[in-house]
Protein backbone atom coordinates (compact mmCIF):
# COMPACT_ATOMS: atom_id res chain seq x y z
CA UNK A 1 0.00 0.00 0.00
CA UNK A 2 1.61 3.63 -0.78
CA UNK A 3 1.31 6.42 1.19
CA UNK A 4 0.15 8.95 -1.32
CA UNK A 5 -0.94 12.57 -0.44
CA UNK A 6 -4.79 13.36 0.89
CA UNK A 7 -6.26 16.00 -1.25
CA UNK A 8 -9.20 17.96 1.18
CA UNK A 9 -11.62 19.51 -0.25
CA UNK A 10 -13.56 22.38 1.26
CA UNK A 11 -13.19 26.02 2.25
CA UNK A 12 -11.06 26.85 4.71
CA UNK A 13 -12.18 29.87 7.33
CA UNK A 14 -9.51 32.25 5.59
CA UNK A 15 -11.25 32.38 2.03
CA UNK A 16 -14.28 32.38 3.86
CA UNK A 17 -13.46 35.04 5.77
CA UNK A 18 -12.15 37.07 2.60
CA UNK A 19 -15.31 36.19 0.87
CA UNK A 20 -17.08 37.79 3.96
CA UNK A 21 -14.98 40.75 3.73
CA UNK A 22 -15.49 41.84 0.02
CA UNK A 23 -19.05 41.22 0.57
CA UNK A 24 -19.29 43.68 2.92
CA UNK A 25 -16.94 46.17 1.23
CA UNK A 26 -19.35 45.46 -1.84
CA UNK A 27 -22.77 46.33 0.04
CA UNK A 28 -21.16 49.05 2.11
CA UNK A 29 -20.42 50.95 -1.48
CA UNK A 30 -23.80 50.16 -2.86
CA UNK A 31 -25.90 50.91 0.46
CA UNK A 32 -25.73 55.07 0.12
CA UNK A 33 -26.90 54.50 -3.60
CA UNK A 34 -29.62 51.91 -2.59
CA UNK A 35 -30.98 53.96 -0.41
CA UNK A 36 -31.09 57.31 -2.78
CA UNK A 37 -33.00 55.41 -5.51
CA UNK A 38 -35.67 54.48 -2.94
CA UNK A 39 -36.07 58.11 -1.74
CA UNK A 40 -35.88 58.96 -4.93
CA UNK A 41 -38.69 56.77 -6.03
CA UNK A 42 -41.09 57.43 -3.26
CA UNK A 43 -40.69 61.66 -4.15
CA UNK A 44 -42.89 60.39 -6.88
CA UNK A 45 -45.77 59.86 -4.11
CA UNK A 46 -45.86 63.66 -3.34
CA UNK A 47 -45.04 64.47 -7.21
CA UNK A 48 -48.83 62.61 -8.05
CA UNK A 49 -50.37 64.39 -4.97
CA UNK A 50 -49.31 67.63 -5.72
CA UNK A 51 -50.60 66.86 -8.98
CA UNK A 52 -54.06 66.14 -7.97
CA UNK A 53 -54.35 69.00 -5.30
CA UNK A 54 -53.30 71.53 -8.01
CA UNK A 55 -56.03 69.61 -10.16
CA UNK A 56 -58.10 69.92 -7.25
CA UNK A 57 -57.57 73.85 -6.92
CA UNK A 58 -58.03 74.48 -10.64
CA UNK A 59 -61.73 72.78 -10.44
CA UNK A 60 -62.30 75.41 -7.64
CA UNK A 61 -60.98 78.08 -8.80
CA UNK A 62 -63.26 77.57 -12.33
CA UNK A 63 -66.40 77.89 -9.85
CA UNK A 64 -65.03 80.56 -7.33
CA UNK A 65 -63.60 83.62 -7.62
CA UNK A 66 -60.35 82.24 -5.94
CA UNK A 67 -58.11 79.02 -5.21
CA UNK A 68 -59.45 77.30 -1.81
CA UNK A 69 -57.00 78.03 1.39
CA UNK A 70 -57.79 74.73 2.89
CA UNK A 71 -57.78 71.21 1.43
CA UNK A 72 -61.40 70.41 3.66
CA UNK A 73 -63.31 72.00 0.57
CA UNK A 74 -61.75 70.61 -2.43
CA UNK A 75 -63.23 67.44 -3.96
CA UNK A 76 -60.49 64.91 -4.52
CA UNK A 77 -57.71 66.47 -2.63
CA UNK A 78 -55.92 64.45 0.80
CA UNK A 79 -54.33 65.38 3.34
CA UNK A 80 -51.67 62.52 2.99
CA UNK A 81 -50.48 60.97 0.35
CA UNK A 82 -51.77 57.84 -1.80
CA UNK A 83 -48.42 56.11 -0.24
CA UNK A 84 -48.40 57.85 3.02
CA UNK A 85 -45.25 59.64 2.99
CA UNK A 86 -45.95 63.14 2.67
CA UNK A 87 -48.57 64.96 4.37
CA UNK A 88 -50.16 67.55 2.19
CA UNK A 89 -51.14 71.26 2.84
CA UNK A 90 -52.23 75.05 1.09
CA UNK A 91 -49.74 77.00 2.31
CA UNK A 92 -51.29 79.59 5.24
CA UNK A 93 -52.46 82.71 2.80
CA UNK A 94 -51.12 81.82 -0.21
CA UNK A 95 -54.42 81.46 -1.67
CA UNK A 96 -55.43 83.88 -3.71
CA UNK A 97 -57.90 84.82 -6.99
CA UNK A 98 -54.30 84.73 -9.11
CA UNK A 99 -52.52 81.72 -7.39
CA UNK A 100 -51.57 79.23 -4.54
CA UNK A 101 -48.86 77.50 -3.35
CA UNK A 102 -49.38 73.37 -2.12
CA UNK A 103 -46.87 71.89 -0.10
CA UNK A 104 -46.00 68.27 0.80
CA UNK A 105 -43.41 67.56 3.65
CA UNK A 106 -42.15 64.21 4.90
CA UNK A 107 -44.80 62.93 6.99
CA UNK A 108 -43.30 61.91 10.15
CA UNK A 109 -43.39 57.95 10.16
CA UNK A 110 -42.09 57.47 6.86
CA UNK A 111 -38.53 56.67 5.48
CA UNK A 112 -38.55 59.81 3.39
CA UNK A 113 -37.12 61.96 6.61
CA UNK A 114 -34.23 60.78 5.77
CA UNK A 115 -34.46 62.62 2.03
CA UNK A 116 -32.42 65.16 3.29
CA UNK A 117 -32.48 68.07 0.89
CA UNK A 118 -35.87 66.70 -0.62
CA UNK A 119 -38.28 66.97 2.98
CA UNK A 120 -40.27 69.56 1.63
CA UNK A 121 -41.83 70.07 -1.83
CA UNK A 122 -43.75 72.61 -3.09
CA UNK A 123 -45.69 73.89 -6.44
CA UNK A 124 -46.83 77.38 -6.65
CA UNK A 125 -48.98 78.27 -9.22
CA UNK A 126 -48.66 82.15 -9.80
CA UNK A 127 -51.05 84.21 -12.00
CA UNK A 128 -50.73 81.08 -14.72
CA UNK A 129 -47.14 79.67 -14.27
CA UNK A 130 -46.59 77.32 -12.03
CA UNK A 131 -42.35 76.79 -9.95
CA UNK A 132 -41.50 74.01 -8.28
CA UNK A 133 -39.54 74.32 -5.08
CA UNK A 134 -37.89 71.82 -2.70
CA UNK A 135 -36.62 72.36 1.08
CA UNK A 136 -34.29 70.74 3.73
CA UNK A 137 -36.83 70.28 6.79
CA UNK A 138 -36.65 73.56 8.99
CA UNK A 139 -35.37 75.78 5.87
CA UNK A 140 -36.77 78.89 4.90
CA UNK A 141 -34.38 78.60 1.79
CA UNK A 142 -35.42 76.56 -1.13
CA UNK A 143 -32.70 74.33 -2.86
CA UNK A 144 -30.99 76.11 -5.47
CA UNK A 145 -31.14 76.44 -9.04
CA UNK A 146 -31.56 73.81 -10.54
CA UNK A 147 -33.62 72.11 -7.76
CA UNK A 148 -32.46 68.58 -7.17
CA UNK A 149 -35.14 67.12 -6.07
CA UNK A 150 -38.16 68.12 -9.02
CA UNK A 151 -36.22 65.73 -11.77
CA UNK A 152 -38.47 66.43 -15.16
Amino acid sequence: MSQGLVRRTGVTLIELLIVLAIAAILASVAWPSFVSAMNKSRRADAFSALAELTQAQERWRANHPTYQQTLTLLTGARVLSAAGHYDLTVVDGSATESGFRARASAHSGSPQNSDDPCQVLEVEMATGNINYRSYSAGATDANGTPDPCWVR
